[in-house]
Protein backbone atom coordinates (compact mmCIF):
# COMPACT_ATOMS: atom_id res chain seq x y z
CA UNK A 1 0.00 0.00 0.00
CA UNK A 2 1.26 3.06 -0.77
CA UNK A 3 0.34 6.81 0.67
CA UNK A 4 0.62 9.90 -1.06
CA UNK A 5 3.95 12.15 -0.52
CA UNK A 6 3.17 15.24 1.37
CA UNK A 7 6.33 16.78 1.74
CA UNK A 8 8.59 17.60 -1.56
CA UNK A 9 11.27 15.01 -2.73
CA UNK A 10 13.92 16.43 -0.83
CA UNK A 11 12.16 15.78 2.66
CA UNK A 12 12.81 12.84 3.86
CA UNK A 13 13.35 11.28 7.29
CA UNK A 14 16.57 9.52 7.65
CA UNK A 15 16.77 6.53 10.02
CA UNK A 16 18.79 7.62 12.56
CA UNK A 17 16.26 10.83 13.22
CA UNK A 18 16.33 13.04 16.62
CA UNK A 19 13.42 13.91 18.03
CA UNK A 20 13.67 17.77 16.68
CA UNK A 21 13.79 16.47 13.53
CA UNK A 22 11.01 14.41 13.56
CA UNK A 23 8.54 17.68 14.72
CA UNK A 24 10.20 19.61 11.97
CA UNK A 25 9.36 16.84 9.33
CA UNK A 26 6.34 17.04 11.13
CA UNK A 27 5.18 20.51 10.93
CA UNK A 28 6.57 21.05 7.47
CA UNK A 29 3.63 18.39 6.09
CA UNK A 30 1.22 19.32 8.37
CA UNK A 31 -0.16 22.45 5.94
CA UNK A 32 0.24 20.11 2.91
CA UNK A 33 -1.61 16.52 4.68
CA UNK A 34 -4.71 19.01 6.22
CA UNK A 35 -4.63 20.38 2.46
CA UNK A 36 -5.46 17.06 1.08
CA UNK A 37 -7.70 16.24 3.90
CA UNK A 38 -9.76 19.09 2.99
CA UNK A 39 -9.52 18.53 -0.73
CA UNK A 40 -10.71 14.84 -0.16
CA UNK A 41 -13.28 16.16 2.21
CA UNK A 42 -14.43 18.26 -0.80
CA UNK A 43 -14.40 15.70 -3.61
CA UNK A 44 -16.48 13.83 -0.85
CA UNK A 45 -19.57 16.44 -0.72
CA UNK A 46 -19.38 16.92 -4.32
CA UNK A 47 -19.81 13.63 -4.75
CA UNK A 48 -22.67 12.94 -2.31
CA UNK A 49 -24.38 16.58 -3.55
CA UNK A 50 -24.68 14.62 -7.11
CA UNK A 51 -26.10 11.74 -6.06
CA UNK A 52 -28.74 14.18 -4.39
CA UNK A 53 -29.45 15.89 -7.12
CA UNK A 54 -29.82 12.98 -9.24
CA UNK A 55 -31.91 11.24 -6.68
CA UNK A 56 -34.12 14.75 -6.78
CA UNK A 57 -34.40 14.55 -10.33
CA UNK A 58 -35.37 10.79 -9.92
CA UNK A 59 -38.35 11.62 -7.45
CA UNK A 60 -39.41 14.61 -9.65
CA UNK A 61 -39.94 12.55 -12.35
CA UNK A 62 -41.86 9.72 -10.34
CA UNK A 63 -43.76 13.30 -9.12
CA UNK A 64 -44.88 14.51 -12.55
CA UNK A 65 -45.43 10.84 -13.62
CA UNK A 66 -47.99 10.40 -10.65
CA UNK A 67 -49.74 13.91 -11.58
CA UNK A 68 -50.33 12.75 -15.07
CA UNK A 69 -51.84 9.13 -13.38
CA UNK A 70 -53.65 11.52 -11.45
CA UNK A 71 -55.27 13.67 -14.38
CA UNK A 72 -56.20 10.69 -16.37
CA UNK A 73 -57.60 9.27 -13.46
CA UNK A 74 -59.99 12.71 -12.77
CA UNK A 75 -60.43 12.82 -16.82
CA UNK A 76 -61.72 9.57 -16.99
CA UNK A 77 -64.11 10.45 -14.39
CA UNK A 78 -65.48 13.40 -15.60
CA UNK A 79 -65.98 11.63 -19.01
CA UNK A 80 -69.71 10.41 -17.47
CA UNK A 81 -71.31 14.22 -16.42
CA UNK A 82 -74.10 14.04 -14.51
CA UNK A 83 -76.77 14.43 -17.65
CA UNK A 84 -75.22 11.36 -19.25
CA UNK A 85 -75.44 9.37 -16.18
CA UNK A 86 -79.19 10.67 -15.14
CA UNK A 87 -80.40 9.26 -18.73
CA UNK A 88 -78.59 6.04 -17.99
CA UNK A 89 -79.54 5.52 -14.65
CA UNK A 90 -83.44 5.81 -16.07
CA UNK A 91 -82.70 3.29 -18.54
CA UNK A 92 -84.00 -0.55 -18.09
CA UNK A 93 -80.88 -2.81 -18.03
CA UNK A 94 -81.26 -4.51 -20.92
CA UNK A 95 -81.69 -1.47 -22.84
CA UNK A 96 -78.58 0.11 -21.70
CA UNK A 97 -75.81 -2.46 -21.74
CA UNK A 98 -76.22 -2.63 -25.47
CA UNK A 99 -75.59 0.73 -25.63
CA UNK A 100 -72.46 0.47 -23.31
CA UNK A 101 -71.18 -2.34 -24.92
CA UNK A 102 -70.61 -0.27 -28.05
CA UNK A 103 -68.97 2.61 -26.08
CA UNK A 104 -65.14 3.12 -25.83
CA UNK A 105 -64.90 1.21 -22.64
CA UNK A 106 -62.82 3.91 -20.13
CA UNK A 107 -66.45 6.03 -20.95
CA UNK A 108 -69.03 3.12 -20.52
CA UNK A 109 -66.86 2.66 -17.14
CA UNK A 110 -66.97 5.63 -15.93
CA UNK A 111 -70.78 6.03 -16.41
CA UNK A 112 -71.58 2.99 -14.64
CA UNK A 113 -69.39 4.00 -11.86
CA UNK A 114 -71.44 7.04 -11.85
CA UNK A 115 -74.91 4.84 -11.52
CA UNK A 116 -76.13 3.28 -8.15
CA UNK A 117 -74.38 0.23 -7.88
CA UNK A 118 -77.96 -1.57 -8.21
CA UNK A 119 -78.00 -0.36 -11.54
CA UNK A 120 -75.00 -0.82 -12.46
CA UNK A 121 -74.72 -4.44 -11.53
CA UNK A 122 -78.34 -4.98 -13.47
CA UNK A 123 -76.48 -3.70 -16.39
CA UNK A 124 -73.49 -5.78 -16.17
CA UNK A 125 -75.48 -8.78 -15.88
CA UNK A 126 -77.15 -8.02 -18.81
CA UNK A 127 -73.71 -7.77 -20.80
CA UNK A 128 -71.30 -10.08 -22.33
CA UNK A 129 -69.57 -11.69 -20.11
CA UNK A 130 -66.52 -10.57 -21.50
CA UNK A 131 -67.08 -7.15 -21.94
CA UNK A 132 -68.26 -7.21 -18.74
CA UNK A 133 -65.25 -8.43 -17.01
CA UNK A 134 -63.45 -5.61 -19.13
CA UNK A 135 -65.61 -3.03 -17.40
CA UNK A 136 -65.38 -4.03 -14.41
CA UNK A 137 -61.88 -4.28 -14.32
CA UNK A 138 -61.70 -0.50 -15.18
CA UNK A 139 -63.96 0.42 -12.62
CA UNK A 140 -61.41 -1.47 -10.19
CA UNK A 141 -58.48 0.13 -11.45
CA UNK A 142 -60.50 3.52 -11.39
CA UNK A 143 -61.36 3.40 -7.72
CA UNK A 144 -58.01 1.96 -6.41
CA UNK A 145 -56.52 4.55 -3.68
CA UNK A 146 -52.87 3.45 -3.66
CA UNK A 147 -50.45 3.76 -6.37
CA UNK A 148 -50.98 1.17 -9.33
CA UNK A 149 -47.28 0.79 -10.18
Amino acid sequence: MSFPSFAGPAETLPASASGDEIERFCTNIQDPARDRRYALQRQQLVDLQSDIDKRIKLLEEKRAEYEGWLKRRDDFVAKATDGVVEIYSKMKPDGAAPQLTDMPPDLAAAILMKLEPKQSSLILSEMDAKVAANLTRIMAAAARKTDPS
